[in-house]
């Protein structure tokens, strides 16, 4: 867990009174840092215990206390043996910890610049191109988000998304102290309802479009939405930036209680849109038209519509916070995605290749269709389901991939704790399978089929895991990374 160099401290009272909690044991002493995992604990620091769906944080208190915790916050209603520690007793320990957090590192996300981006699907292009931009005209910045943090020369591989709140507030802390004039991080909408970000506020915070997926945690499309929306409040925001192409967009922005402004890929009426898009086979080449009559003429490498609306984000964001016009139109040719995100694997065979993280109905859709765009000849698709994830999506996702390539491979992505045969059920109940396209269990079977049937002018498309570097099967992470994967197949082919 990154931290900040600077020496804090605060007395375990001094927390009962900013939270409205209860001191048991000497509520004098001083703690020096708040981690929620026994493994992140310096000493001095206060060990958060907190109830999970797997683990209750009482059962690593005892390793906490040896890597040095002085004190435990806990639910005031649970009994626990705190082994000797001195205890804060709070009613909701996951949003006093937000808060102590945010308070005890100086709500440093409040002093900088700081960008939170939402959405099923884009988050991770729209921060990665923000990163670029603000990188590219000298601005230093740090990135949270799926893939990895970035804090200067550091570089972090992410475990989430957005991290627990610990440790969210400990890295902007340490952002702030090198003095990074922005925080761009991606905000998930677990995040939101798990209280991750209470004691944040963000500069500004976008919405990039909503569609099906975490209904298992969110069980609903409208709680789903309540959760994202929560973010466009006074609590957690200044200013919004909202793209209105998606229906729950307009509704958004019609509702948001924070001065929003409005994207659009076509929509001449919002206050940032496209007036020219042209493909070429390199990407497009575009003219963005924004607010005050400025207009940016330039081209992107980047394939398929919903790059260009992650673009066009990043864009307005960007010139929101004093990126002039001229400099984004010159710089903006050079920006790429994130990776993961329609990442190609070329080792000078006759045929594209790429992978990419896509894993809900829309997204498949998406990526596919931007895919055929710049594909000659066939559109071999590759595609499996999580496990222990939410299942209503694996028939819609089976059907988005069967619909939209010519040749459909259904396969395991992260089976974990499920039988991966039973998942792959699920997905292709909709559809009727026959050769060329099947189902192939293993993952690296799959891909090494696509790989020996493609041909000149084709295109592989391996979809669902994107940056991933594991594969999880019965809770064992075995080393699957599908673009080393893929390169090998296509060596070995050669």
């Amino acid at each position: 867990m990154i931290r900040p160099i600077g020496e804090r401290n605060l007395s375990l009272m001094e927390a009962a009174r900013l939270l409205g909690g209860e001191v048991i044991g000497e509520g004098a002493v001083l703690f020096t840092g708040v981690a929620q995992n026994d493994k992140d604990i310096e000493p001095g620091d206060i060990f958060v215990a907190l109830s999970g769906e797997k683990h209750d944080g009482a059962q690593f208190i005892g390793s906490a206390k040896l890597n040095g915790a002085v004190a435990v916050l806990h639910d005031k209603e649970d009994e626990l043996d705190a082994l000797g520690l001195p205890q804060l007793l709070v009613l909701n320990p996951r949003e006093a910890a937000a808060v102590l957090a945010s308070t005890f590192y100086g709500d440093p996300i409040r002093s900088m610049q700081s960008i939170g981006i939402t959405g099923t699907n884009g988050k991770t292009t729209v921060t990665t191109l923000l990163y670029q931009i603000f990188s590219a005209i000298g601005r230093d910045s740090g990135l949270i988000g799926t893939v990895e943090t970035r804090l200067g020369d550091d570089r972090v591989k992410s475990l989430r998304t957005t991290p627990e709140a610990t440790e969210l507030q400990a890295l902007a802390a340490a952002m702030n102290e090198r003095h990074m004039r922005h925080m761009i991080m991606e905000v998930s909408s677990h995040a939101i309802a798990l209280k991750r970000i209470l004691g944040s506020h963000f500069s500004a915070v976008g919405f990039t479009n909503l569609s099906q997926d975490h209904l298992d945690f969110h069980k609903d499309m409208e709680s789903y939405f309540q959760a994202k929306a929560a973010l466009f409040s006074h609590e957690y925001a200044d200013q919004a930036f909202i793209n209105i192409d998606n229906p729950y967009g307009e509704r958004l922005f019609n509702s948001s209680e924070i001065p929003a402004i409005s994207l659009s890929r076509l929509n001449t009426k919002a206050q940032w849109h496209f007036t020219d898009i042209h493909p070429t086979a390199s990407g497009y080449d575009f003219t963005i038209r924004g607010r005050d009559g400025i207009l940016i003429e330039s081209r992107t490498p980047m394939h398929g519509g919903f790059n260009l609306d992650n673009l066009l984000m990043a864009v307005a964001i960007a010139h929101h916070f004093e990126v002039d016009p001229l400099e984004l139109a010159a710089i903006l040719p050079s920006m790429h995605g994130a990776p993961g995100r329609l990442e190609a694997i070329d080792l000078g065979q006759s045929f594209k290749a790429l992978v990419d993280y896509a894993h809900s109905p829309d997204a498949v859709s998406n990526v596919l269709a931007a895919t055929r765009e710049f594909t000659t000849g066939r559109l071999i698709a590759i595609l499996g389901c999580g496990g222990d994830r939410d299942t209503s999506k694996r028939a819609p996702m089976g059907e988005a991939l069967f619909s939209g390539s010519d040749i459909a491979i259904f396969t395991s992505d992260n089976p974990r704790s499920e039988n991966p045969i039973e998942i792959l059920n699920q997905m292709t109940a909709g559809v009727t399978i026959a050769e060329p396209s099947q189902v192939i269990v293993d993952r690296r079977e799959a891909i090494k089929q696509a790989v020996s049937i493609a041909t000149a002018g084709d295109t592989i498309l391996l979809l669902g895991k994107g940056h991933e570097s594991g594969q999880d099967i019965g809770g064992v992470i075995h080393d699957f990374d599908d673009r080393l994967v893929l390169a090998e197949l296509i060596e070995a082919k050669r």
